[in-house]
C-alpha cells in the first residue's frame, strides 16, 4: 500500500510539472510573435493536456480520462489541419526589432534574388508544366 501511495504522489508531481509547461505555453500564445508560433504553442497545450490526463487517470481512479485524452489528441490534429488550410502563410516573416540577427529566410535576401523557384503560368492561369 505504501508503494502505491508513493507512485500516486510521483504521478501527481509529474502532473504539476506538466501544469508549469501549460502555463509557459499560454505565455507563448499570448506573446506571439507570429501565427506559426502560436499554433505550435497550442499544440504544446494539447499534447501536455493529453499527458496530464493520462498521468492522472490512475491516481484519481477515473479510467474515463484515457478516453478524454484520446479525444483531445484527435482534436489537436484537426486544429493543426485547420490552421494549415486556412491561416498559415509560408511567406510570413516575424517583425525584425533590430536587436537580433538578420533574418535567414530565403525570400529576404538583400540582393533581390530568391532561393524559391517561381511558378510560371500559362494562358489559362494554371501553372505550366502539368501534364494533362
Amino acid at each position: 500500500m505504501k508503494a502505491m501511495l508513493t507512485m500516486d504522489t510521483l504521478l501527481e508531481a509529474f502532473a504539476l510539472v506538466l501544469l508549469l509547461s501549460l502555463v509557459l505555453g499560454l505565455l507563448r500564445i499570448w506573446q506571439g510573435p507570429g501565427f506559426a508560433d502560436r499554433m505550435l504553442a497550442a499544440q504544446l497545450l494539447g499534447t501536455t493536456g493529453v499527458a496530464m490526463l493520462l498521468l492522472l487517470a490512475d491516481p484519481l481512479g477515473l479510467p474515463a480520462l484515457r478516453d478524454v485524452a484520446l479525444v483531445l489528441a484527435l482534436l489537436a490534429v484537426l486544429a493543426v489541419l485547420a490552421f494549415v488550410a486556412r491561416v498559415w502563410d509560408p511567406d510570413e516573416r516575424p517583425q525584425d526589432d533590430g536587436a537580433g540577427a538578420p533574418d535567414a529566410h530565403p525570400a529576404s535576401r538583400t540582393d533581390g534574388s530568391s532561393a524559391r523557384p517561381t511558378r510560371q503560368t500559362g494562358r489559362s492561369g494554371e501553372a505550366s508544366g502539368r501534364r494533362g
